[in-house]
């Protein structure tokens, strides 16, 4: 009974237009009666994992372009590891005019693609960045996702990994 007389207490405070200072914002949200769905930036910041097989289309802005500050938030780097990373120069993030040239956008995509299709099988978007920057593809002679990238044959590396995932070998 003491739980619904806070709800309804809850519930008068906000139509009143007094502020329910020290309750979160979920808890804020739950007495109007609204659902609450943190960003992927705000489960980053807090250590929580992107659920597995998660769209790409969260790293995106409306506009289409590779939200760069998202995708360092998710992925735990820098600009500059991620331009490293992804075989872009590292000065090329750091301004918005380059950073949004259809080139770099490409070689973004490109990779994110990539992490994203390994995140299901490596447990998570951390591990799937490390199986791209470390782990060598036999198919390849060795070399790793991030250095075929790097070199352009990104579009070799999606058909090794659907290949893969249709029960071919590695």
């Amino acid at each position: 009974m003491q739980k619904r007389a806070g709800k309804k207490r809850r519930k008068a405070a906000i139509k009143r237009g007094s502020s329910l200072k020290g309750t979160s914002l979920r808890n804020k949200a739950v007495a109007l009666g609204l659902s609450y769905s943190p960003s992927a930036t705000t489960l980053a910041r807090r250590g929580i994992k992107a659920p597995r097989g998660a769209s790409i289309a969260r790293y995106f802005d409306p506009d289409g372009r590779v939200a760069i500050k998202r995708v360092t938030a998710e992925l735990g780097m820098s600009k500059k590891s991620l331009a490293e990373t992804f075989g872009i120069a590292s000065v090329t993030l750091q301004r918005k005019t380059r950073a949004d040239a259809p080139k770099t956008q490409a070689r973004l995509r490109e990779g994110l693609e990539i992490v994203n299709r390994v995140s299901g099988w490596a447990g998570g978007q951390v591990q799937a960045m490390a199986w791209y920057r470390a782990e060598p593809i036999p198919a390849f002679g060795g070399r790793t996702a991030e250095s075929l990238v790097k070199d352009g044959k990104a579009a070799a590396v999606r058909d090794y990994l659907d290949r893969v995932a249709l029960g071919g070998f590695a």
